[in-house]
């Protein structure tokens, strides 16, 4: 007779082993403590700014006079003025340029090569290269404004090296105004997106690219076929970051052109400044943050789509 012996059982302490992994993932509001002064830090110094920015544009706050003390409710009245101003479309367009031309294509193209260069250069010019990159971006955001400011000018630096060699410059803050704040929010915050593109590239692992090597793939080609999607997440990441603060920068612009001349250079920060503390109407001021606040989750909300699309981090 045939007897058929049935499988032994699951030991036992591997089970319990299980069971314990189980209850262990779970959230549970203990695991939710140490989180608690982050988020409150985070609620008082981001959400309570906010509040107080979207609370502000409903009422008629002023810098001076009675609706500095009393200010009043007014609905979407600044909303509805804001929105009929021929000087936000302009504004709105100036910060998208500002923001593609100097972070999206400028910092993070010329941080891309530099961190290529640092990798396949040599020591000398690399380093070279790092001080000079590394010092803009060290220096206070004001200081490099004035370093900006007299490059720029017409009896600045650039307009004197173009004279040695018979060029007559123009005046750059005031003929292309833009163009010049471009230049320099990208002298100054391409060292950050190099150290970033460095960092990246340097986990990239070799034997990929020497295998690609051997197949016969150039310098392109490894870097177009192989480097980027690897370091996708990390392309994606830095452009979210460099794109949220060049949409914020104030400081670079007001020193350089104080957002002239005329309207040419004004963008959103400098129109809700402008508005809020040179005109004292904070309400609008306050309507024109909002603004702001809106094309920067755009912005956000399109990088991180792109990032889920392109299967998560690289």
């Amino acid at each position: 007779m045939t007897t058929t012996l049935a499988p032994p059982p699951d030991p036992a302490v591997p089970a319990r082993r299980r069971a314990r992994t189980r209850v262990g993932s779970r959230a549970t509001p203990a695991r939710a403590v140490p989180l608690l002064p982050a988020v409150g830090l985070l609620l008082v110094f981001l959400a309570g700014p906010i509040v107080w920015a979207v609370a502000g544009s409903l009422t008629d706050r002023a810098l001076t006079g009675v609706s500095a003390a009393k200010p009043e409710f007014v609905g979407l009245d600044n909303f509805t003025r804001l929105f009929a101003d021929p000087v936000l479309p302009l504004s709105v367009l100036l910060t998208v340029v500002f923001v593609v031309g100097s972070a999206i294509i400028g910092q993070n193209v010329l941080g891309m090569l530099l961190a290529v260069l640092f990798r396949a250069g040599s020591r000398a010019v690399a380093g070279t290269v790092g001080v000079v990159v590394v010092t803009a971006w060290v220096l206070p955001e004001i200081v490099a404004a004035f370093v900006s400011y007299a490059f720029l000018s017409a009896d600045g630096t650039l307009n004197g090296v173009l004279s040695l060699v018979g060029i007559q410059g123009p005046n750059w803050l005031y003929s292309l105004p833009l163009l010049a704040i471009i230049l320099a929010n990208t002298w100054r915050g391409t060292a950050f997106s190099m150290m970033i593109y460095r960092a990246a590239l340097d986990d990239v692992p070799p034997e990929v690219t020497e295998s690609a090597m051997i197949d016969g793939a150039g310098t392109w080609k490894r870097l177009r076929f192989i480097t980027l999607p690897m370091i996708s997440g990390t392309i994606f990441t830095n452009l979210l970051l460099t794109t949220l603060q060049t949409l914020s920068v104030f400081t670079l612009i007001w020193v350089m052109t104080k957002g002239g001349p005329g309207d040419l250079s004004s963008t959103l920060p400098v129109f809700a400044y402008s508005q809020a503390f040179s005109f004292g109407d904070i309400g609008y001021g306050n309507a024109i943050a909002i603004v702001m606040l809106a094309l920067g989750a755009v912005f956000s909300l399109a990088y991180v789509v792109s990032l889920r699309r392109r299967g998560g981090v690289g």
